[in-house]
Formats: structure tokens, C-alpha cells, sequence
């Protein structure tokens, strides 16, 4: 019996590999059918299986695409401006003020209004707040929320000062506690006036929205563009609509803004968070650039 143990080397790592043992049988050199040049194609044949075993696998679809949309999302991430740090109210004063309104405060990570409830008949409201360290035109804007039972707010976006309210002359995304106000406040909140509805223009989109009982944390986004608009609750479209059209036009102008003539006509302006009289909590609040 008559054992050939084969090596080759790396010519990358400079070291021997052990690809195979052949047993050659021979019985009789003289006798035998495996002469030297079928030995050396044998050889070859080996070493030809062992390189196509060892070719490094090349990624799939799937992970490069995965990898791409990471490295995408890193680079969306980095795209993001804060609008709270956590532990301050730095760029937030009150709407046609200089100063903080009474009863806003950052702790923890999170932007708080610190109130009473009250009924809606006794609005008072007044404490509107506005990031008022930049003016922003297209964006994308994202924010976490909560109210409390009854409770009532609202994402103003494209504010400008010098109106005796701040929601006179600029759109609003609604946030309101859809499944208590009304017990609360003796009365029915219309479709218009519910979360996520672009504020008496247009009604979100009952088959998408999900609500969450009051005291639990919602997120929402923002999505202008003049081409469109978009707000998001929860992870779920709820609005779409094209600014400035012939159909915001006429909702406009047969509703409950045809006597404010200044309603939405601005493209650029601060964003801003309504004060109506209840308890409120924001966290995560930043905006992307379009």
C-alpha cells in the first residue's frame, strides 16, 4: 500500500493546506495503470475542486441591499435636527413673546405643560409655544405625545407672529383625546376637529388611524412639500393633500377660514405647540429639511 499525501499552499497566507489523502494501491509498479503524468492530473483535479470549495462566497441581494439601507438610514439620521434637548427649553418661547410661557418645562427628556384641565367652555388657552430659534419651509417633522383624559392640542407648522392667535394664519395637525372629550365635555368631536385631521381642511383617514387611550405615548409626522402633504399617526398615513390647490382653496374658502384671509397663505414660518388648557407631554421632537 502505497499513501501520497498531497499539499499546496495559500499564495495568500503563505501556508499549507492539507486538501485530501490518496491511497494508491499497487500491487505491482511494473503492473500498475497510474503512470506519473495521471498522477499529476489527478493532482490537478484535486487542487482545481479544493479552489472552487474555497472561493469566498459573494454577498446576496438581500445583504447588500440590507447593508445599503442601513448605511441610507444612518445617513437620514444624521439629517436630523433636535428640537429638545431633554433637560432644557433652549429655542422655545411663547407665541408673540420673548420669554417661556408659565407652566412649560423640559425634564427627562421630555417638554411638559404643567396645568389644569379645564371644560371647554371655560377655554382660556394663551400659552402657545413656538420653536423660535429657526423658521423651517419644507420638512419632515417627527414627535412622541401624550394628553390626558379630555385633553386638547395641536402641531401648528409655518407660524408667524404678530396675530391675536397663533392658529389665525396657520395650518394645524390635531391631537385631542378622541375617545373622552366628548364624555368629558358633554358633546362630539367632528371628524375635522379629531386626531391627526388637518384642522377643519381635512379628515384623517378612519380605515388608517389608530388611537391610543389617553396617557399613552403616540408618535406623529409631518411631511411638507408644496407638491404634498402628508400626516402620519402612529406609523399610519391618516392625511394626504396638495397645498395651495384647487381643493384646499375651496375648503378654505367654505369653511371655517374663509374669514381669515391669511390661513396658510405662508410657506415658511416656526413650528409651534398649542396650548388648550390641558396637561400635555412631548418628547422627541426634530425636524429634517426637505
Amino acid at each position: 500500500m502505497l499513501s501520497l499525501r498531497i499539499l499546496l499552499f495559500s499564495s495568500k497566507m503563505w501556508q499549507s493546506i492539507l486538501i485530501t489523502e490518496v491511497d494508491l494501491a499497487l500491487f505491482h509498479l511494473k503492473k500498475s495503470h497510474f503512470t506519473m503524468k495521471k498522477i499529476l492530473l489527478l493532482i490537478l483535479m484535486i487542487t482545481a475542486i479544493h479552489g472552487c470549495k474555497n472561493k469566498t462566497k459573494p454577498k446576496t441581494d438581500e445583504t447588500a441591499t440590507s447593508e445599503t439601507e442601513g448605511q441610507n438610514s444612518l445617513a437620514e439620521d444624521n439629517e436630523w435636527i433636535s428640537l429638545l434637548d431633554g433637560n432644557s427649553t433652549e429655542g422655545w418661547r411663547g407665541y408673540n413673546s420673548n420669554i417661556l410661557p408659565p407652566g412649560w418645562i423640559a425634564k427627562d427628556g421630555v417638554l411638559m405643560f404643567d396645568t389644569e384641565l379645564s371644560l371647554e367652555e371655560d377655554f382660556k388657552g394663551g400659552k402657545d409655544l413656538i420653536y423660535g430659534a429657526e423658521e423651517f419651509e419644507n420638512f419632515e417633522l417627527y414627535l412622541e405625545w401624550k394628553i390626558p383624559e379630555g385633553g386638547n392640542s395641536g402641531i401648528f407648522y409655518h407660524v408667524k407672529e404678530g396675530y391675536e392667535v397663533i392658529y389665525e394664519a396657520c395650518p394645524e395637525y390635531q391631537l385631542v383625546d378622541d375617545l373622552k372629550w366628548g364624555e368629558i365635555n358633554d358633546g362630539e368631536l367632528e371628524e375635522w376637529q379629531k386626531t391627526g385631521a388637518d384642522y377643519a381642511m381635512y379628515n384623517p383617514d378612519k380605515s388608517q388611524k389608530i388611537v391610543k387611550p389617553a396617557g399613552e405615548w403616540n408618535s406623529s409626522r409631518i411631511r411638507f412639500t408644496p407638491e404634498l402633504v402628508e400626516y402620519w399617526l402612529n406609523g399610519k398615513k391618516v392625511v394626504s393633500f396638495v397645498p395651495w390647490s384647487e381643493d384646499w382653496y375651496k375648503r378654505k374658502n367654505n369653511g371655517k377660514w374663509k374669514d381669515t384671509p391669511d390661513y396658510g397663505k405662508f410657506k415658511k414660518g416656526f413650528i409651534g405647540l398649542q396650548d388648550h388648557d390641558s396637561p400635555l407631554w412631548f418628547r422627541n421632537i426634530k425636524i429634517k429639511k426637505l
